[in-house]
């Protein structure tokens, strides 16, 4: 049974693609089943893998909106396996206002999938509506990107509430898989004043791997690769192959507790 992450930030430009494209090709390269769900209308998590957006079909809008079987939407890559999306999927929040359970149509969808994998990330869209609690639904866990930027932790408060809202209503289990720093600069104050105060905010949920500022990471997606087979020697890649690692380490560890 996979374990179901949601990689969520309302704010955009906090690396949240980025890290989902990347952490599931670097657990799909330490040899795990991973299998990435782009839930954004921007699909860049699809490309980013090197499927094509706007041929991609039946996609994760067919699968929720028109009952497409999700096991044929799954395409596969030498990186990891991918639900794409596209524009389409923008609509996808008015259309799911008459249907029932609209909240877990996600989840639904993923439960026929998660049997033939390890690991499923979850992109979600830079924003707190239907999608991102179909998303909030369907996950065991979720993972936040903050940038270590100035107002880093604006709207988390606002992201913190849904969740809780979530866990009362309607998925009572869900839990906080850990806050992740990007676009760190260990050359400036600021960047490590962010960290302490992020850290301060969420005490024993921080990663140790914090991922750098790194033009690799910038050009990656232009070429439809993850930063690994991109340019494995780079530090973004050394950062989430890491951050792979330190993520697989801890449920190695939970798994034997239990």
């Amino acid at each position: 049974m996979a374990r179901i992450i949601a990689v969520v930030n309302q704010k955009g430009g906090v690396g949240k693609t980025t890290t989902a494209v990347n952490l599931t090709a670097a657990l799909h390269a330490l040899g795990h089943r991973s299998l990435l769900c782009d839930f954004d209308p921007q699909a860049n998590a699809t490309s980013g893998l090197g499927v094509d957006k706007n041929t991609a079909s039946p996609n994760v809008y067919d699968v929720l909106i028109n009952d497409a079987d999700p096991a044929r939407a799954v395409v596969s890559t030498r990186y990891a396996d991918v639900l794409p999306s596209n524009k389409a999927l923008a609509g996808a929040g008015i259309e799911m206002i008459g249907i029932d359970n609209r909240e877990m149509l996600l989840s639904h969808a993923l439960q026929t999938l998660d049997q033939n994998y390890d690991y499923i990330l979850i992109d979600c869209p830079p924003s707190l509506e239907m999608l991102t609690v179909n998303a909030l639904c369907a996950a065991h866990t979720l993972l936040v990107p903050v940038q270590c930027e100035y107002y880093a932790l604006e709207g988390l408060s606002d992201l913190l509430a849904t969740v809780r809202l979530v866990k009362r209503k309607l998925n009572p289990t869900l839990a906080l898989e850990g806050v992740l720093l990007t676009m760190f600069d260990s050359r400036t104050n600021l960047s490590l004043q962010v960290a302490e105060e992020v850290k301060r905010h969420f005490p024993g949920q921080v990663y140790a791997t914090v991922i750098p500022r790194n033009v690799r990471l910038s050009e990656a997606p232009s070429h439809g690769k993850p930063v690994m087979a991109y340019d494995p020697y780079s530090r973004g890649a050394e950062a989430y192959t890491a951050l792979a690692k330190e993520m697989d380490s801890m449920h190695s560890r939970t798994k034997a507790r239990a």
